[in-house]
């Protein structure tokens, strides 16, 4: 019989994001609102390599905005049988809430994932 003890267990110790850290990843959440996918993939290609905290923000909101941008162009398509014109103003909003919401997460140092977000870039 094994026992755990010789399990080894790599743990990384926590290590809360810098102020810096926070506000670079609150701003990226909400310019990406306003933005589109330009200022998380500025972000997260300038900053990956200076903080981990960044890298994950940035990409979390890159992949949600490349999301966004799908959806765009699904509704633009749903468009010719007239469901396109709801769709945009419901990702709009959806759009503004969830990088709000994540805005809000990031000011506060919590790693924040998107949901309804397709994971392109890990």
């Amino acid at each position: 019989m094994s026992n755990n003890t010789d399990l080894e267990t790599s743990t990384s110790p926590i290590t809360t994001p810098s102020n810096d850290d926070k506000n670079i990843a609150t701003i990226t959440h909400l310019a990406g609102a306003v933005f589109s996918f330009i200022p998380p993939l500025m972000v997260w290609m300038l900053k990956k390599d200076d903080s981990e905290y960044i890298a994950t923000q940035a990409k979390e909101a890159l992949n949600f905005q490349i999301s966004i941008l799908v959806a765009h162009f699904v509704a633009c398509v749903l468009t010719w049988v007239l469901i396109g014109f709801l769709l945009f103003p419901i990702i709009w909003l959806l759009n503004i809430v969830l990088c709000v919401i994540a805005a809000i997460s990031t000011s506060k140092g919590e790693n924040y994932r998107y949901p309804l977000s397709l994971r392109l870039l890990n």
